[in-house]
């Protein structure tokens, strides 16, 4: 076979070679040791959680290191492409703290547009640059055309793979589509040149050289050292449209951007063989490859499954709806990410998560456990750590979309809201009452006549005229003016004095003795305020609500009871 001569054939329209492809692409000049890293999406749906995982951990690797983190934007297969998915995944991304220096970014009129000097950073339009490596590879005798008449063309594409595959002997069919790839390598250039003349299709097959019987040692930076089988499989680098395949696209690509090292999930891996293998035949340095474990969760038997696409949690846009704030999200992926985040997290309590040390070495190689309730436990935490104002916003913003009555509440009373969120903020130990924006209607909203019930009975054990005379001996001496220390003396003396003592060391020594303690005395106040057993602090609940709607809400109780 004349190579150079079945070059020509295949692409006469690509005069270019790859070294003008290097001389376009030059090297980075970057810090030694800075890493550059990209997410490389197909713009098919929304952003995964399984895609913020490796995504967050591309965006620390360049970042800490002082390098590049880039987004391409892999729509090479048009029929799963999603109208506005590539512009949505951007948005969805930048809230979560993935903000790229370089890709595709969105334009002032909201569309993609590349920025930095590598691009185009859509796989759809560098249909030219692959052509050009391709070309290379059948010069070298490294790949060669297979060709289809558009009948089978239409027979392939009709067939369902999966049911084929299901209804198949896998030995058998291993045997037979290895016979079927050993006889296309041997197509003569009479063959190729009748195909060509009667306008036949054809898709590229690489020229694998590899032994299935011999094994690459080869390092992951998360899995460690592995050996795995070499690749004597034909793939496709092209499609019969001239449009390549991902192994083919992203080794050029990845080549040409300059990245150090791709992040990727493990169901990657069997697929390292044929990546080794075309980075070995394009000449071209293999970047390092991190596989990372992918997220599970547990089902109702308790058994660990994938975290599936249709899984609560799996799309990244329902925690906006849920009402978790991207700074908890983010941070319960670093605990996810790293095993010593939590104790970094615990000695320094105040600083961003982008200042922790990330480590590769701390990843874990089995996989993570996805786990709501830990996501909660984490962003009560974080929430915690916010000023009034913040949380002030954040939540009457998430309710003025999800809760549209509640929002506008909160916005016409934005003073009364501050005030509200702030009870026991800040100090050491500040209040955890809120895991989601969500939180916060059941938590504050019996501030507000519109949401104020009575959600509780009063114990049976206590007499309603004991409670009916602590109630009315409050409103009788109630001053708004007193300070804490007045108003919860005057408290246990109402306490004494209808017969529930204020002494929790003697209650606790003989129960017996008294009806009740001034706990019991504050409760009855509480449900009658704030309509709960629970709440915030009663004297800062009083405060804010103001002495008369305390007297109101007291006197109801009352007139009820």
């Amino acid at each position: 076979m004349d190579y150079n001569k079945l070059a020509e054939l295949l692409f006469p329209n690509v005069t270019k070679t790859p070294a003008d492809m290097e001389a376009l692409y030059p090297s980075r000049q970057l810090p030694e040791g800075a890493k550059v890293t990209r997410f490389a999406p197909s713009p098919t749906g929304f952003v995964h959680f399984g895609g913020l995982f490796p995504t967050t951990v591309a965006e620390r690797l360049a970042h800490q290191s002082g390098g590049v983190l880039f987004l391409r934007i892999e729509d090479t297969d048009a029929r799963r492409e999603v109208a506005g998915a590539a512009e949505g995944l951007i948005k969805t991304l930048s809230r979560y703290g993935i903000n790229f220096d370089e890709g595709a970014v969105l334009g002032d009129d909201g569309k993609v547009t590349d920025k930095g000097v590598y691009g185009p950073y859509k796989q759809s339009v560098r249909g030219p640059i692959y052509h050009v490596y391709a070309k290379q590879l059948v010069r070298e005798g490294k790949a060669y055309p297979c060709f289809t008449d558009a009948q089978e063309l239409e027979e392939i594409l009709s067939v369902n793979k999966k049911e084929e595959i299901k209804n198949t002997d896998w030995q058998a069919e291993a045997q037979a589509r290895r016979a079927e790839m050993l006889k296309a390598r041997e197509i003569t250039m009479d063959e190729v040149e009748a195909n060509l003349a009667a306008g036949n299709p054809f898709v590229l097959r690489i020229l694998a050289d590899g032994n299935p019987e011999r094994k690459i040692k080869f390092t992951d930076l998360v899995k460690g050292n592995m050996e795995i089988p070499e690749n004597d499989e034909d793939f496709v680098l092209l499609k019969s449209d001239g449009i390549p395949t991902y192994h083919f696209a992203h080794a050029v690509d990845d080549h040409l951007m300059g990245t150090t090292h791709v992040i990727r999930g493990e169901e990657w891996l069997p697929s390292l063989a044929k990546h080794l293998q075309l980075f070995r035949y394009l000449g071209f340095k293999t970047p390092k490859y991190l596989h990372i474990a992918q997220i599970m969760r547990l089902d109702e038997n308790g058994n660990k499954k994938k975290l599936s696409k249709r899984d609560m949690g799996a799309n990244m846009d329902d925690y906006t709806e849920m009402g978790y704030c991207p700074e908890a999200v983010c941070e319960y992926v670093m605990t996810l990410l790293n095993s010593n985040y939590e104790e970094w997290r615990m000695q320094n309590p105040d600083k961003a998560y982008t200042e922790f040390p990330f480590n590769i070495k701390k990843m874990s190689v089995s996989g993570c456990l996805f786990d709501f309730a830990k996501l909660s436990d984490v962003s009560k935490n974080v929430i915690s750590r916010m000023d009034a104002d913040t949380v002030t916003d954040a939540v009457t913003a998430w309710a003025l979309e999800y809760d549209r009555p509640f929002g506008e509440i909160l916005s016409n009373n934005r003073s009364m809201a501050r005030e509200i969120f702030s009870i026991g903020r800040g100090g050491k130990k500040p209040r955890k009452d809120l895991a989601t924006w969500r939180d916060a209607k059941p938590y504050m909203g019996f501030f507000f006549d519109e949401y104020f019930e009575i959600e509780a009975e009063y114990p049976e054990k206590f007499p309603r005229e004991d409670i009916k005379s602590v109630l009315k001996d409050f409103i009788s001496g109630y001053d708004v003016n007193d300070d804490m220390n007045v108003w919860f003396d005057k408290i246990k003396a109402i306490a004494e004095k209808n017969g529930y003592t204020s002494d929790m060391k003697s209650y606790k020594a003989s129960p017996d003795a008294f009806k009740g303690n001034v706990a019991d005395v504050s409760m009855f106040l509480r449900l009658a305020v704030t309509g709960k057993i629970n709440s915030p602090d009663m004297y800062s609940v009083m405060q804010i609500l103001g002495k008369d709607k305390v007297e109101e809400r007291i006197l109801k109780m009352v007139e009820k009871l």
